[in-house]
């Protein structure tokens, strides 16, 4: 199966439950947005909350630690051609970080498991790669039913 992730790890020793996690979900996006076919990739880098406050800083000016980052490559149109097109150019739909320190704290936080909260950062930095936001409570629905269907499908619920 093609993988649509490139895991980087940045001051957190290599695990290979996270990347079967992070394949596992990311893939499934890839499949459930009809991009399944596309050369498109993700670059997660897994890091530690002082790393990802200092990015946090650097590219939002918000100086405090966070759970997941992301840094779309393209427009949500230009995603929609791409998939319309069936773009057949090798390249990166964008960045995620995500801080696993974070996750393992929310996952207690939230009372569920560690896999279903790694899922759930993976899904949602997906989603703004594609464009998608939760600003406006409209918006929001749509980012949520979209995250929530893919969590579904691999049954990785609350």
């Amino acid at each position: 199966m093609k993988q649509h992730a490139e895991i980087v790890y940045d001051e957190i020793e290599e695990n290979k439950e996270l990347e079967n996690t992070i394949n596992k979900v990311i893939n499934q996006c890839f499949k459930i947005e009809n991009m399944d076919s596309l050369k498109l990739y993700i670059s997660i880098t897994l890091t530690n909350p002082k790393k990802i406050k200092v990015l946090n800083n650097n590219y939002r000016n918000i100086d405090k630690e966070t759970d997941v980052l992301s840094f779309p490559m393209f427009e949500k149109n230009e995603i929609e051609d791409f998939i319309k097109t069936n773009y057949e150019m090798e390249d990166c739909l964008g960045d995620i970080v995500i801080s696993i320190q974070r996750v393992e704290e929310q996952a207690k936080e939230y009372g569920h498991s560690f896999e279903r909260e790694l899922s759930y950062m993976c899904v949602h930095g997906f989603y703004h790669l594609m464009g998608y936001d939760h600003i406006k409570d409209e918006d929001k629905k749509i980012m949520r039913a979209k995250e929530d269907n893919v969590l579904d499908s691999l049954g990785i619920n609350r």
